[in-house]
C-alpha cells in the first residue's frame, strides 16, 4: 500500500465534500508531474487529503478505491482521474506551518514543491505526519 497527498482548493472541494458523498472521482490534475502520480495509484493505497486554500493542512484521510484511470470526461488521454472514498476526518488538523518546522519532513514534496497537487509519501514522511496527528 502506498501513501499519498492529494491537495484541493476547500472552495471547490473540501474533506466536508467528500465525507457527504462517501466517494467521488478525484480530477482536475493537470500538472504533468502530478498526474504521473496519479496514474500510479491504485485499490487500497491511502490518500492523505490537504487543503491549499486558507487552511494549509492535512485535513483527513480517504481511500483508492479504483486507481488512475482516463479521465472520461476529457479529450486528452494524458489526463487521469482516479476514484476514492472518504475514510475519516483528522481531530485536529496538521498544517503547513508544522510540517515545515519538522526536520523528518525537510525532503517531503509537499515542503519543496509546494505547487504539486498530487505527490507520493514515502513511509519514513508517512510515519512523521503520524507523530503530527495525521
Amino acid at each position: 500500500m502506498n501513501t499519498w497527498l492529494f491537495k484541493t482548493d476547500p472552495d471547490t472541494y473540501s474533506i466536508a465534500d467528500l465525507e457527504k458523498a462517501k466517494r467521488a472521482t478525484w480530477d482536475g490534475v493537470a500538472n504533468n508531474t502530478a498526474l504521473i502520480h496519479l496514474r500510479r495509484t491504485a485499490p487500497g493505497d491511502e490518500v492523505l487529503v490537504y487543503h491549499s486554500g486558507g487552511d494549509k493542512a492535512v485535513m483527513g484521510v480517504a481511500r483508492v478505491v479504483k486507481g488512475g484511470y482516463p479521465d472520461p470526461k476529457q479529450k486528452d488521454p494524458k489526463l487521469a482521474v482516479c476514484d476514492v472514498e472518504f475514510v475519516r476526518r483528522l481531530a485536529v488538523p496538521v498544517p503547513l506551518a508544522a510540517m515545515k518546522a519538522e526536520k523528518g519532513l525537510a525532503g517531503f514534496d509537499l515542503v519543496r514543491i509546494s505547487r504539486l497537487s498530487v505527490m507520493p509519501v514515502s513511509p519514513a514522511h508517512r510515519e512523521v505526519l503520524k507523530r503530527l496527528g495525521v
